[in-house]
């Protein structure tokens, strides 16, 4: 494969929002939006996924949502009750997933891009959803993953991946990342052995780029203040490909299979195995989803 061109991180000042994002590949090449899950950092899109992305043609920009590594944060908010929110109270929340579609699309018009594929993964698969609802023009595809559409009649994470969510933060980079495998442990499943080194990697990483969990409550407000997106996903019209792992322990496969049940014509991939994770063994399976779907 002959070098991808890469852009660095840069920023991107949308509203009073600014995003941190990074490109890879040719920006005259179809653009590929790759949105990440709660608390986690761009950088969770492994460089060797978004470089095979962009070897096959593709623009692909990865970015931090609002909240997490150097995108803006939103300390004076607070953070809003959890557990209220889990019970199905009422709670003011600083913001909600459409605010966070709209960061997402404020980044498009940054880069000057007037449609896309969006491709988003758990939490980053609802904004995607999102933006497929308020902004259906500026969406070519749309690939949502290990992902749902937030009706709260469908079944509920395991307990031991309940408890990852709401574990309490680490206190300092140890216990981080020890945390950090301990979730990737459950997760994961026991399908598939788990790279712990890279894990670790990625930890160290990420807490040295910018540790922090309070962005991790505010998102989670995001999700589980926004409600069910059933009735507006009927009304979609965007080619749609779900992909979701036989054995996630956090979004139960029944919220892939209740995606691609609420939006016309979509795709489902069941991946048998998989948890709430990206297995090595089942990349390229999912890279060739994800281009055939999106092929121009």
């Amino acid at each position: 494969m002959s070098e991808i061109p890469y852009s660095g991180e840069k920023t991107a000042k949308v509203g009073e929002v600014e995003i941190a994002y990074d490109t890879f590949g040719n920006p005259s090449d179809p653009p590929m939006l790759l949105i990440m899950g709660l608390g986690a950092q761009m950088i969770r899109w492994d460089e060797l996924f978004c470089k095979a992305l962009a070897g096959q043609g593709r623009w692909v920009i990865r970015f931090d949502n609002r909240d997490v590594g150097l995108s803006t944060k939103f300390e004076e908010a607070g953070i809003p009750n959890i557990m209220s929110l889990i019970q199905g109270q009422k709670v003011d929340v600083p913001y909600k997933l459409k605010d966070m579609a709209e960061d997402a699309i404020g980044l498009l018009d940054e880069l000057g891009i007037e449609v896309a594929d969006v491709v988003g993964v758990s939490m980053g698969g609802m904004i995607a959803q999102t933006m497929a609802i308020h902004y259906p023009e500026r969406i070519r595809t749309l690939t949502s993953i290990m992902s749902s559409t937030g009706n709260p009649e469908l079944p509920q994470s395991t307990p031991e991946a309940f408890e990852v969510l709401l574990a309490p933060p680490a206190s300092n980079r140890t216990d981080y990342i020890t945390s950090q495998l301990k979730a990737a442990k459950v997760l994961h499943g026991s399908t598939y052995p788990l790279n712990e080194e890279y894990v670790r990697n990625y930890s160290e990483r990420s807490y040295d780029r910018c540790y922090h969990p309070q962005g991790f409550s505010r998102q989670l407000g995001a999700v589980l203040a926004s409600g069910s997106r059933n009735e507006a996903l009927a009304n979609v019209k965007i080619p749609t490909l779900v992909i979701h792992g036989s054995i996630d322990p956090l979004v139960p496969v029944e919220g892939g299979k209740d995606t691609a049940k609420s939006i016309p014509d979509a795709k489902l991939l069941i991946i048998d195995g998989m948890g709430h994770s990206f297995p090595t063994e089942v990349v390229p399976q999912i890279l060739q989803a994800i281009l055939q779907h999106t092929a121009p």
